[in-house]
């Protein structure tokens, strides 16, 4: 099939890359010019493993190209998807539209003949209906069913997500539409994916609702982390004991300095909105939200309390600076609340993030970047490891410690054994679990 993809950031050019990969031809639309030239070069505009390598095998066999020519890539099209941005609102956290809806009248104003629309963006419930009335108010003559298929890729797994999806989800009542997507995700009947065909409000309110569950287990497991510090219990054996049931499953039960990324913080945010708007409030939506946002603060003063109970004029020594590992995403990081927090307090930061570096210098002001972890940690008063990157977990701990100003670890995805670390001289601090000298 031929497919049209209006946006080429993270959600369009995985999707329209894998696409491709399945045999359908796409091409990837962005106004951004910069972008399409660098994509036509090979150059990647974000960070994902095996990104670079698809895009590459795909465009070389010409099954996916990139354009700013809306128009041109709508009219060729079987399908068009709407995969562009929608971050929250500064003004009223609602989901910003814009581009969905600039979308919208882009690709009426070159619809002839019937066209199928696929919004893939994460947006409130009832956007589909106004993309579809937008559509018809700027082409009256224009037959096109608008169809909901919301993304569930995580970032640092998104081939992965897009190629062995837990499910996917069609929201259309439209007999031309639901045999439009059935071609396009032919390739997965193979492989047996649930195809749930439900209706357009439906399948837009599933991806908030599942975020908003997985966002809710994050938060669940990092306050028992808490409880257990404080009764002298393991988190990670308790994360353990109650993943075993089927019904709540282990995944999303690491305790650490909080959720944050590009989805979860507005996607909650946009339905707690919804709610409001219902008049259904969603009041556990709303203490998540609160309780994330104390939890990064919250690091900081865990750092703090490592070092003695101050960090004025103390050097603090960041790794990881990215929301998650195998990303350079910075958006909503727990670094960025948990580095002001310190520089507050009188600290100064030096940090180190593989990927993350570029963005980190947009967002923050007054860190000391380093060239690697050892560089890092010189002379630091503390080493803190904020993202779970595959380096971290195989430091050279004894030229760490002939690094570090004191051996003072503060290990944020607890990466490390408590046991261990103290055999090595450590004074090291993890969350959720209680100190080695309490394991007798």
């Amino acid at each position: 099939m031929r497919v049209a993809m209006i946006g080429a950031g993270y959600v369009g050019l995985v999707s329209g890359a894998c696409f491709a990969n399945f045999g359908h031809t796409v091409v990837c639309v962005d106004k951004d010019a910069r972008k399409i030239d660098g994509l036509n070069k090979g150059e990647m505009p974000i960070f994902e493993p095996g990104l670079a390598e698809l895009v590459e095998l795909n465009a070389k066999a010409g099954r996916l190209s990139f354009t700013t020519d809306t128009a041109k890539a709508v009219k060729a099209a079987d399908a068009v998807f709407i995969a562009v941005g929608t971050p929250a609102r500064k003004s009223d956290g609602h989901a910003d539209l814009t581009y969905v809806f600039q979308a919208a009248r882009e690709i009426a104003q070159a619809v002839d003949g019937e066209k199928v629309v696929v919004t893939k963006s994460t947006v409130p419930v009832g956007t589909g209906d106004e993309v579809s009335r937008i559509i018809a108010d700027t082409n009256p003559a224009a037959k096109v069913a608008v169809v909901s298929n919301p993304e569930f890729l995580r970032e640092g797994a998104a081939i992965q997500d897009f190629m062995k999806p837990d499910r996917i989800v069609v929201g259309t009542t439209d007999a031309r539409a639901r045999s439009v997507m059935a071609e396009l995700y032919r390739p997965f009947e193979d492989q047996r994916t649930p195809i749930l065909y439900t209706e357009r409000r439906g399948a837009e309110l599933i991806k908030y609702a599942a975020n908003a569950f997985l966002a809710t287990k994050i938060t669940f497991i990092n306050e028992i982390a808490d409880l257990c510090e404080q009764a002298g219990a393991d988190v990670q054996e308790v994360a353990r004991g109650i993943g075993l049931d089927n019904r709540i499953g282990p995944n999303f039960l690491q305790p650490g300095p909080g959720y944050g990324g590009s989805c979860f913080p507005k996607d909650l945010l946009a339905l707690l909105k919804a709610g409001v708007d219902y008049g259904t409030p969603i009041r556990s939506i709303e203490t998540i939200i609160s309780i994330n946002d104390h939890r990064k603060r919250s690091m900081a003063r865990k750092i703090s309390a490592a070092c003695g109970g101050s960090i004025r004029g103390k050097t603090v020594a960041i790794l990881g600076l990215t929301f998650k590992s195998n990303t350079d995403d910075m958006r909503e990081s727990p670094a960025i609340t948990v580095i002001a927090a310190l520089q507050d307090a009188g600290a100064k930061v030096r940090a180190y993030d593989p990927e993350g570096m570029e963005q980190a210098r947009t967002i923050l002001s007054n860190v000391d970047y380093a060239n690697d972890a050892y560089s890092c940690a010189e002379g630091a008063d503390v080493l803190v490891i904020l993202t779970e990157w595959d380096m971290f977990k195989s430091l050279d701990l004894a030229r760490i410690k002939s690094l570090l100003k004191t051996p003072v670890l503060v290990d944020l995805r607890n990466i490390y054994r408590p046991a261990d670390m103290m055999d090595r001289g450590f004074s090291y601090h993890s969350v959720g679990r209680p100190a080695a000298e309490r394991r007798s």
